[in-house]
């Protein structure tokens, strides 16, 4: 099963998480806003000692009554594995780590942004690999189906950015940053809303990166023969955990990864493909944890199950766990289930 993600739902998720407000303040509103007159003291009684250090003006307030909508600065998401930014950094700027499978980080990098530029229909105007600079066309960084999110404008804005690698002589260590270059709109270009347009086409190619080296792990994996879990669904439709792994990888090798998992096997039925196998959870010692042998406890309770291996119709293979009496685990038991087995397998660098 291939690994994705929906990039149209990771952009929306960039958008929310990086400051954006939707909803207008009322707080700067004048009615919410009470001057207090000094104490006034009866015609009978002497007026109270006041230290004139202490005295204050009673306070006038002049505020426009429509609401105005703020917005905070946006954030620099670091979401990619390997990603961090230095703080007080007054420009939109994100740093990459090289993480394992990365040939070259600046041209991971690069490849990145010209995916951003491909998703927005757009080119560069001018670009210079060798030194990490390219300059995009107009476009607009916010679309109007998203208009809501900055506001009730009808007219969208255009943009040109300036995006920037810089790589460090040891060459595992890349910065990016974006640049607003050019800008095209009905509002003012505030110093504010320049560094919230940065931010956002710096997150467009965060995100990118992000999704593009989850794929890299997925075929890393492929490539070693480790066995990648994903939450699926067999052929019939009930949940179960779904590999691009051949049928017969997988149906050889499965019950011996099930052995060092603290399960019995019971019986394998070579016909049908299904596997039954007692499951006990082993309590672990001291001397496991000194030697980094501690057992690997599953989200499911002790007793009997059947896993039912079976080729799906996109050439994987599919493991459908029951119990003793042939009913399917429900999806958030699989789901917890998917969890901790991929986990062994990372773990223990077990190849199936």
């Amino acid at each position: 099963m291939q690994y994705w993600i929906p990039k149209a739902l990771a952009v929306s998720v960039l958008v929310s998480l990086s400051g954006c407000s939707v909803f207008t303040s009322d707080a700067h509103n004048e009615r919410n806003y009470r001057a207090h007159e000094p104490v006034k003291t009866p015609a009978s009684l002497s007026q109270p000692a006041q230290d004139p250090v202490y005295k204050m003006d009673v306070g006038q307030y002049d505020n426009n009554p429509e609401a105005t909508n703020y917005r905070p600065p946006a954030q620099v998401l670091t979401i990619a594995k390997g990603s961090w930014v230095e703080e007080a950094d007054k420009q939109a700027r994100i740093y990459f780590d090289k993480n394992d499978g990365i040939d070259d980080l600046d041209v991971f990098i690069w490849d990145s942004i010209q995916a951003v530029l491909a998703d927005n229909n757009i080119s560069a105007t001018q670009q210079n690999k060798m030194q990490g600079t390219l300059e995009t066309d107009w476009y607009a960084i916010v679309k109007p189906e998203e208009s809501w999110l900055w506001g009730d404008d009808e007219s969208v804005d255009l943009e040109r950015f300036k995006f920037t690698i810089e790589e460090k002589e040891h060459q595992r260590t890349a910065s990016l940053t974006a640049e607003l270059i050019d800008f095209k709109g009905d509002k003012p270009l505030t110093d504010l809303l320049k560094q919230q347009l940065e931010v956002r086409a710096l997150n467009q190619v965060v995100s990118e990166f992000d999704y593009r080296y989850r794929q890299l792990e997925v075929d890393m994996r492929k490539r070693q023969g480790i066995i990648s879990l994903e939450l699926g669904f067999d052929n019939k439709g009930n949940a179960a955990l779904v590999t691009e792994q051949a049928y017969d990888t997988v149906f050889d090798r499965f019950s011996g990864f099930l052995e060092r998992l603290s399960f019995t096997i019971v019986e394998i039925n070579q016909e049908t493909g299904l596997i039954t196998a007692d499951y006990a959870k082993v309590e672990s010692s001291v001397w496991d944890s000194i030697w980094g042998d501690e057992p690997t406890e599953l989200p499911i309770d002790e007793g009997q199950y059947q896993i039912l291996v079976s080729k799906t119709k996109q050439g994987g293979t599919s493991l459908t766990w029951m119990d003793d009496k042939g009913e399917t685990l429900e999806p958030g038991t699989m789901n917890g289930l998917q969890q901790a087995l991929e986990a062994a397998l990372i773990k223990r660098g077990i190849k199936i």
